[in-house]
This record gives C-alpha cells, structure tokens and sequence, in this order.
C-alpha cells in the first residue's frame, strides 16, 4: 500500500437532504481504510456534524453552497477534508460553547473534538473558502 491513497472526492450541494448520502459515502470511506464499527461511527457522526456546522454558519443554509469532501487513507490513518466556498471563517472564534451553559445547539465543535483523533482549520484556499480536516487513526 503507498503512504497515501486518495479513497473518495465528492461535491454536494449545501443541503440537509444530501448528508444521508454523505453518511453513506464517508461510512465506505472507513470501510475501505480498515476502520472498526465504533470508529466508522464516530467518524460518521462527526462528518455530519462539521457539514451541518457548514450548511448552517458558512452558507447560513443557502442550498447553492457546494461542499467538498476528500477521504485519504494515510499510513495508519483516516483522513477526511471538506471544503467549502464561502466567506473565510476566523477560526479563533470558531469554539464550542461552555459545557456547562445547558440548552439546545451550540456543542457541535465540543461533539467533533471528542470523536475526532485530530482535526482543525488547515490554511485556507488560494481561491477561496474553508478547508477543515479531521483525522481518525486505524486500529
């Protein structure tokens, strides 16, 4: 096996409706990196989360924002990049809300972190938009 194999790219539009198939696509991804059930499904939640934190804060769910996901099988290693085009994000402002702070929304980062070996912005795209990466290491 070569130290990095591209596994998947797909561009979906910025739409709850598309994120079963995301779920679908990012659960084959984990298949064929070789992850366990219990990772496939932390990465699959957490997958979700970030394109839903995207459709909602990035696009402010306009359904005409396109969203890019990449898998890559890294030696040792699942690693997922989604792309987005809109405006650039300040990620120091980019954090969960206090645990402590009980009510609905807002834990999506804190849900990501804790799921996620690693993950964080990467330095944005020469033509614009967001790139966050999220990586889970195979058992």
């Amino acid at each position: 096996m070569s130290e990095c194999e591209e596994l998947v790219f797909v561009r979906f539009a910025s739409q709850p409706s598309r994120l079963k198939l995301l779920r679908c696509v990012a659960r084959e991804a984990a298949c064929l990196a070789g992850l366990n059930e219990e990772a496939t499904q932390a990465l699959i939640l957490a997958v979700n989360e970030a394109c839903m934190n995207i459709m909602q804060h990035a696009y402010a769910m306009d359904p005409r924002g396109k969203i890019e996901l990449r898998a890559i099988r890294e030696r040792g290693a699942l690693v997922l990049q989604l792309r987005d085009y809109a405006n650039h994000v300040d990620t120091g402002n980019v954090r969960s809300r206090d645990l402590s702070d009980i009510r609905p929304g807002g834990l999506g980062v804190h849900l990501i972190d804790s799921l996620m070996d690693e993950c964080g912005f990467l330095e944005p795209p020469s033509d614009g938009g967001n790139l966050y990466q999220m990586k889970k290491y195979i058992e």
